[in-house]
């Protein structure tokens, strides 16, 4: 489950990390009785990444303009997702952003620190540009210094940098978390540093015992039904529904707001699973391709899935690897069907078959080349669909599911 921003920053507040003046706005005309002081900044809060590329983050000068860049924010999707809260924040000028972070990492079992020297990076594919440090015993003051040095920072910012890593440690220890990140910790010209940004991913497993974690995952899942609510409260990463479209997505934003406009669109959600953490049921370490290869078969043998929707956006680790995965499927489902065309007697067409077709939405820039190769494949025309408009997809799921038929 991940927070919104202005929930991690009451949480940075409380804990004591440095955040800018903000209020929460839930209608345009809130901004009217605004209590920080202009120029601000208007943050569409969504789960989806890239906002500020889609037109979720706007400046004002005056309350006129701030009305008018709120109006436009919360009639704007994002990734599919319509914000129900906008987030205004004091404008912060800064000389340097850099990004830090505490992980779980499920290969060790033991959470990481991470810091870079550039914002805007993804903890997963950052490659040598992120520095690291394992937490093997005990916390202590020591390896937040120690990832402070190793990121090059000295004197007073090595000591700024290194308290904020405390504090998002105490946090995660806290809460049980899987995910703290500030990205991007920003720093003025007198070395003062402040999150302008955070994100926090709360440990499901965990949830029942914080009640206010309990509390705050219900009123996020409202909308959905009570199967669902007790899927995200219990026992595993994913949502239990019997309709004819399995949902696939690299985070629980992404996967939601899928499931939303799949319903919305008439169609029939089926299995919804997000790929981004391990499963409950998982006795050993796994990588995002592994997760995906399971989900594949889990939902191919599902007989009430007719067919099956990936949205994946932002970034995914070994994206090479999971194009793969996505290929041979493909093919399988592909060679299967062209079996059952030549052997069949003719009293049962195709789609009556063991055929589960595939829609693939891949969204951001580093997925042009697996968009690419997926395009080449060479298939049955219902086999795989790649798209990059989420409601195209879902378009193309909710009519390829139409046929009331069940998978033999």
């Amino acid at each position: 489950m991940d927070l919104l921003e202005y929930q991690v920053k009451e949480w940075f507040g409380k804990i004591g990390i440095p955040v800018l003046p903000s209020q929460r706005i839930d209608h345009p005309t809130d901004l009217k009785r605004l209590k920080i002081r202009f120029p601000i900044v208007l943050k569409s809060q969504v789960h989806g990444a890239e906002r500020a590329k889609a037109g979720g983050v706007r400046f004002a000068q005056t309350t006129i303009d701030a009305i008018a860049a709120a109006q436009n924010i919360f009639s704007l999707p994002i990734w599919g997702e319509l914000p129900e809260v906008v987030l205004a924040e004091s404008k912060y000028d800064a000389n340097q952003e850099f990004y830090l972070a505490v992980v779980l990492d499920t290969a060790v079992c033991r959470p990481v620190l991470l810091g870079c020297k550039e914002a805007d990076i993804d903890w997963e594919s950052a490659g040598e540009r992120m520095h690291h440090v394992v937490v093997e015993q005990e916390f202590s003051p020591f390896y937040a210094r120690r990832l402070a040095l190793k990121m090059g920072l000295q004197g007073t910012l090595m000591q700024s940098v290194s308290s904020v890593v405390e504090k998002m440690y105490q946090l995660f220890i806290q809460k049980d978390l899987d995910l703290v990140e500030i990205n991007p910790l920003a720093v003025s010209a007198t070395s003062q540093v402040m999150a302008l940004n955070g994100k926090v991913r709360v440990n499901e497993r965990a949830i029942k015992r914080h009640p206010d974690l309990a509390e705050m995952a219900a009123k996020i899942i409202s909308r959905h039904s009570s199967t669902e609510i007790n899927s995200i409260l219990g026992n595993w990463n994913g949502v239990k529904m019997h309709g004819k479209i399995g949902i696939l997505g690299n985070g629980t934003g992404s996967v939601m707001a899928t499931l939303d406009l799949v319903a919305n669109a008439g169609g029939n959600p089926g299995v919804c699973l997000n790929l981004r953490h391990a499963f409950l049921t998982d006795t050993r370490p796994t990588t995002f391709r592994d997760r995906l290869e399971t989900s594949l078969k889990i939902l191919e043998a599902d007989k009430s899935i007719q067919v099956i929707l990936i949205n994946f956006l932002g970034s995914i680790p070994q994206i090479e690897e999971v194009t793969e995965v996505i290929a041979r499927f493909v093919q399988q489902e592909n060679s299967e069907l062209q079996s059952q065309v030549v052997h069949s007697n003719g009293s049962k067409n195709s789609r009556e078959r063991n055929f589960t077709p595939l829609l693939v939405r891949l969204a951001g820039s580093e997925f042009k080349a697996a968009r690419k190769y997926l395009a080449t494949l060479k298939t049955h025309t219902d086999a795989l669909l790649v798209v990059e408009n989420l409601d195209e997809a879902v378009a193309a799921a909710v009519l390829l599911a139409k046929p009331t038929v069940n998978k033999k």
